[in-house]
């Protein structure tokens, strides 16, 4: 899949996948192992072997330190996310809603992935280099026709403000960075489970990567950030 074109026109690369015990998460982590232009892949999960938490400031300070022993990457992806937590699905009315369950769709969804953005980012190399974070459509403002899901869409909605704000930042030390904020689509996952009933038109997790990382592979660096679909076409804010 990577074989036919270059993730990257300067031939070899690193990459390093956060959240690579998920599904997708894992699917990039194989697609990156199966192209011989990536001469590393690093793969960052709570594990039996690492204590990493996506929630706490100090895990994810410590795990980039550890990482940085293996860099500069040209690739970073951020494969975390949660939509059920503590048991708790979106809430679907106002009347659901509870500040607890709101903080902690904030916490895993847009202030833990603000914190992996802080303490990685410097580990990108220099030139020609991508940052990519797992988004979701309902995170778009302008897109959201249902309601609904109210601390999903939400802190969605900031994570890509964070991504934004971020790409400006970074982009005056490195204009060829490319920020991404990705749509996987519906993918086959426990994430995705409880809210999709039928498997049939859900997409595998090596199909939507594949299609993700061909949307990569077209970017040209450009002042802020991107919203992409997993079919490369931009999302609305």
């Amino acid at each position: 899949m990577l074989e036919s074109a270059p993730l990257f026109a300067t031939g070899h690369y690193k990459a390093l996948v956060i959240g690579s015990s998920g599904a997708i998460g894992n699917a990039f982590a194989q697609a990156f192992l199966a192209d011989s232009q990536c001469t590393h892949v690093e793969r960052v999960c709570r594990s039996a072997q690492s204590d990493f938490d996506i929630t706490h400031q100090e895990s994810i300070s410590a795990q980039a330190t550890l990482s940085n022993a293996n860099g500069p990457y040209q690739i970073i992806i951020d494969a975390t996310g949660a939509i059920v937590m503590h048991g708790l699905g979106p809430e679907k009315s106002l009347a659901s809603l509870e500040p607890e369950h709101l903080m902690q769709a904030f916490l895993i969804n847009a202030i833990g992935p603000a914190m992996v953005l802080r303490y990685f980012s410097p580990l990108l190399a220099k030139g020609s280099s991508i940052y990519a974070k797992l988004s979701a459509r309902v995170g778009s403002i302008s897109d959201n026709k249902k309601g609904g899901w109210y601390g999903y869409r939400s802190s969605k909605a900031a994570l890509n403000m964070m991504l934004q704000t971020a790409a400006i930042e970074l982009q005056r030390k490195s204009p060829s960075l490319r920020v991404v904020a990705l749509q996987p689509g519906t993918v086959k996952s426990r994430l995705s489970l409880p809210f999709t009933g039928s498997s049939i038109g859900l997409l595998d997790p090596q199909e939507s990567v594949a299609g993700m990382l061909d949307a990569l592979k077209g970017l040209q660096p450009k002042s802020g950030a991107y919203f992409l679909d997993y079919q490369g076409i931009e999302i609305p804010w």
